[in-house]
């Protein structure tokens, strides 16, 4: 069994049985349309009056099946960080899915090839690392605490990580080359929070690790040693 079909297995299950005993949904056809949706829209600020309408049904139905995907952890929803330094910030979550091979099963997505070209592959790499940092911290039993932010001059960091009261800011890039213009944000976050560089990190598709002038790089593979990195024990 190939893992596009096993996903396809798991969906089925889950709609027919694990769906049915957490609320009624009468229409699973449509329950399912909006699992689709949701997975197009990982990695993205959540719009639930857009969903909504894409799906065909009302907001307040749609409200509730997300609550079901959240109950059920197929998905979660990332919280924009917030402080005194942060009076114009988005204040709408991000979508993401636990399980980014589900994501993709969802997208009909069956190779690497279709994934190379995917218009979401960036997202889906956002996906994978933040639902494993966030996996990271429920495997030692403490809460994620991660969050993202943006402002409203288009500026965001894809992930924020506080712990002990200090922020390890994150970006994500699914290329394998490191592009200066990557720490753009990195460099105005940690000038505005006085955020010592050492604590800022880029998690990337390529494979060297090593110290910039605004940060640090570490490759998408070395990912589990994320917590070590920063001394999170």
């Amino acid at each position: 069994m190939t893992p596009f079909d096993w996903y396809n297995n798991y969906i089925r299950t889950y709609l027919e049985r694990d769906v049915r005993q957490i609320k009624n949904v009468a229409d699973l056809t449509t329950f399912q349309k909006f699992l689709r949706l949701c997975a197009g829209r990982c990695g993205q600020r959540l719009n639930l009056s857009d969903l909504a309408r894409d799906c065909g049904v009302s907001h307040q139905t749609a409200k509730g099946w997300l609550s079901i995907l959240e109950a059920s952890f197929i998905i979660f929803l990332l919280q924009p960080y917030h402080n005194n330094h942060t009076k114009k910030f988005v204040k709408t979550p991000k979508l993401y899915f636990y399980d980014t091979g589900l994501a993709l099963a969802l997208l009909q997505v069956e190779s690497e090839q279709q994934l190379a070209t995917h218009f979401l592959r960036g997202n889906l790499f956002e996906n994978l690392v933040i639902a494993d940092l966030i996996k990271q911290s429920f495997n030692v039993g403490r809460p994620h605490n991660c969050y993202f932010w943006g402002d409203d001059k288009g500026r965001e960091i894809d992930c924020i990580l506080e712990h002990q009261s200090m922020l390890y800011p994150i970006e994500i890039k699914v290329s394998e080359t490191v592009k200066g213009e990557y720490f753009q944000h990195l460099r105005y976050w940690c000038q505005r929070h006085d955020i010592p560089k050492e604590h800022a990190f880029l998690i990337y598709g390529g494979q060297d690790e090593e110290v910039r002038r605004d940060g640090m790089t570490l490759p998408w593979t070395r990912l589990s040693e994320f917590r070590q990195r920063i001394r999170i024990v």
